[in-house]
């Protein structure tokens, strides 16, 4: 592909880009509670969209798509327009955008509702073919919206999701999947010998134990930069005090997969390293990491999103720990990475912010990829 940009005021697609993105902040979005209907910021995008045929579908549960296509194009740009509550330390309203000499300031202007209005704003701008879906389930454990868009078929030879990833394209990143498992004992008085099957809490800390040693020993495994298992206990209840025996111990833990690795052979590993196993034991949340396959399959992906980032101008940068649905795209078949502008650094934070120079350049790149015909 020519390098060479069709001619477009820079200036203006940003000043473009910062009066949509200021009606999209106004709009609450928030996941949790995820109190969205298929009015309110859609009615917004409708009115915005003109030339695209618009489909508005609910899922239900406040989980609702934009589907706009225009033309025949061969990339879907995605975003989710959900946020994350704000935090009792913002120090201006989170639902009105602040925009300083270098950055623009509010509630989901990082994560990632400055890529919406961007790319709202070169539809506009532009007059080549351009497909965009927006979803409002990313931020909580209940993802419909892409789920249910995938059901539809659709074809296209690569997704590009956004997240804030500094105007870099991301190739890889780790899956998440969390867990919540109970052990079971038998309720007794602490001054005698016990069984090691006796204490539910006792067995608990020894699965602990186990858990650590099995990630220690992941830690030579690599993928795409990446390294190791990422492991985490995040909450132990259980018992009722030190002189009694525990009759039940319920942990909560997560871990996050390199590509390639096996998740499901993964979670039966941690549902029996000791013994006796846990009596319950269930997924609370997956997602696969980027690319999906195994090593060879994952491999493959990654450096054919690698061609395509290189062909569309998009600088590549570094894999990352996060994860995002662009593996959801990539689980169904398709190539697909993850680009936007924004630092992870300052999403989900009080006073989140975006800079004005990352913004103005994800606009003016996807502004080049969509008028040269490469979209």
């Amino acid at each position: 592909m020519s390098t060479a940009e069709p001619t477009i005021d820079g200036a203006a697609l940003l000043k473009a880009t910062l009066a949509h993105l200021g009606a999209l902040v106004s709009h609450d979005t928030r996941n949790p509670p995820r109190e969205i209907g298929t009015g309110g910021i859609f009615d917004y995008l409708r009115d915005q969209l003109q030339g695209f045929d618009v489909s508005v579908t609910d899922y239900g549960a406040g989980a609702v798509t934009l589907f706009a296509t225009r033309g025949n194009p061969k990339y879907l740009f995605n975003v989710h327009l959900d946020t994350v509550p704000d935090s009792p330390h913002w120090t201006q309203d989170p639902h009105t955008l602040t925009v300083t000499e270098d950055r623009a300031i509010g509630l989901g202007a990082c994560d990632i509702k400055g890529a919406a209005a961007a790319l709202v704003a070169v539809a506009q701008a532009s007059k080549g073919d351009m497909a965009i879906l927006l979803s409002t389930d990313e931020e909580a454990n209940d993802a419909r919206c892409i789920d249910g868009f995938l059901k539809t078929h659709p074809r296209y030879e690569a997704v590009i999701v956004a997240e804030p990833t500094r105007g870099e394209a991301v190739l890889a990143h780790r899956g998440i999947h969390s867990v919540q498992m109970r052990f079971k004992g038998q309720a007794g008085h602490a001054s005698g010998d016990q069984r090691p099957s006796d204490s539910a809490l006792h067995q608990a800390i020894r699965w602990g134990a186990a858990a650590l040693d099995f990630q220690q020993a992941q830690s030579h495994e690599r993928f795409g930069g990446l390294t190791g298992l990422r492991f985490n206990i995040g909450k132990v209840e259980g018992g009722i005090k030190a002189n009694m025996i525990a009759p039940t111990g319920d942990i909560r833990f997560g871990f996050r997969p390199l590509p390639s690795m096996d998740a499901d052979r993964m979670l039966e590993t941690f549902r029996t390293l000791v013994e006796p196993q846990p009596v319950e034991y269930g997924e609370t949340f997956r997602g696969d990491s980027l690319p999906a396959g195994d090593t060879a399959t994952a491999e493959a992906r990654r450096l054919a999103a690698r061609d395509i980032a290189d062909e569309l101008g998009i600088p590549v940068g570094n894999a990352v720990d996060f994860w995002t649905e662009a593996a959801l795209f990539s689980a169904a078949g398709f190539i697909s990475f993850v680009y936007g502008p924004g630092d992870i650094a300052q999403a989900h934070t009080a006073n989140e912010w975006v800079a004005l120079a990352q913004l103005e350049d994800y606009a003016r790149t996807i502004y080049r990829i969509v008028d040269s015909g490469n979209a």
